[in-house]
């Protein structure tokens, strides 16, 4: 069965996923399948966000079981193409309230069957503090000090993939904007497309 390529993008929250997203929405071609982010679907449609550990395993696990389908949406739509994931199973790793043995054994993988689902993993960084986080996006209720240590634990459960590209902040979002879509269009079928 012919599956597509997988390029996960991952950062902590205010990173830039969702503008590398809006973006690539605008330019990629007919052979390309963007997926929104499943703990937006989640949250942004009523799931409960509790603080307790057992609440945090139950939405990770959501979490995860929703990713899982996109992902075989995203194949059925697109067999020979790319398919750009907003985050990957291996992200929940970082939200999970317990080490990573735990993790795995929860969803019943191993960290190298996950990595093996994606071709590559785009990891943008989080600016500092006083750098750029931004707080508009209605679900994310991280503050800036959360957001960067997320983003370190996201850089730890991620470390190992063997392609895996981490793009750091930059004086101005549009460089860093541009690393990114550099980074994601190596993926891309060559159709001929080009983007405006």
């Amino acid at each position: 069965m012919t599956r597509p390529r997988r390029v996960v993008l991952t950062g902590g929250p205010g990173a830039g996923k969702t503008a590398v997203l809006e973006v690539l929405r605008r330019q990629v071609c007919e052979h390309v399948v963007l997926l929104p982010e499943a703990a937006s679907i989640l949250f942004g449609g009523g799931f409960p966000r509790r603080t307790t550990d057992a609440a945090r395993r139950a939405a990770q696990l959501a979490i995860y079981r929703v990713q899982e389908q996109l992902e075989a949406v995203g194949d059925a739509d697109m067999p020979s193409g790319l398919v750009v994931c907003d985050r990957g199973l291996v992200d929940g790793l970082a939200y999970w309230p317990g080490g990573p043995d735990d993790f795995f054994a929860a969803v019943g993988a191993s960290r190298e069957s996950l990595f093996a689902r994606y071709e590559a993993v785009v990891h943008l960084r989080v600016p500092p503090p006083d750098g750029g986080y931004d707080h508009r996006n209605p679900v994310r209720t991280e503050t800036p000090e959360q957001a960067l240590a997320l983003d370190a634990r996201l850089l730890d459960a991620w470390a190992g993939h063997p392609n895996r590209t981490v793009i750091d902040n930059a004086p101005d979002f549009r460089t860093k904007l541009a690393r990114a879509l550099d980074v994601v269009s190596r993926y891309a079928p060559d159709c001929g497309h080009q983007g405006g």
